[in-house]
């Protein structure tokens, strides 16, 4: 026989089976809803297409938005004269203040968008920049006899040559 779920108007779960009305199993709810919490309970800040982390200061969540670095997160504080509290104390008000003004900027895709058509175009144009992009090298005055390991890869040993 199939048991049935029955749905009762008290915030519990009651099992009635189909065989015996009287077997009947209900389990309390531990924290019922709040009725003046909408949703979840679990803020979560999102700024410039990015969630960024509700137990830190402001001036350290907007750090994790591509394109904000420590000074201009100091800025923007400064701009809309807001105390550097912890991001989950923020009401809605200051939220949508806050989003208003890094919005101002470009961060995110369209700065990575940007960057990389500047890189496309010194490719194209075949400047020195350009070459050494295309190379995979250094293109800012950099040694390379010796580092610049992250672009260049792993050593590739050379057979012969040893050390004098």
């Amino acid at each position: 026989m199939a048991q049935t779920l029955a749905m009762p108007v008290a915030p519990s779960l009651a099992v009635i089976s189909s065989a015996r009305l009287s077997n009947t199993v209900s389990f309390p709810v531990l924290n019922p809803p709040n009725p003046k919490v909408h949703g979840l309970s679990i803020k979560c800040a999102r700024v410039g297409g990015v969630e960024i982390p509700t137990n830190r200061r402001i001036e350290y969540s907007l750090q994790y938005i591509h394109g904000i670095g420590r000074s201009r997160a100091r800025q923007i504080l400064c701009d809309i004269n807001m105390d550097n509290k912890i991001t989950k104390d923020l009401t809605e008000e200051e939220l949508i203040t806050l989003r208003d003004e890094v919005s101002k900027f470009m961060i995110e895709g369209d700065l990575r968008r940007f960057n990389a058509l500047n890189i496309k175009r010194l490719r194209e144009i075949q400047c020195y920049r350009g070459i050494r992009h295309i190379q995979g090298l250094p293109c800012r005055g950099q040694r390379t006899k010796n580092n610049c390991r992250t672009l260049k890869g792993k050593r590739v040993a050379i057979a012969g040559k040893k050390k004098k």
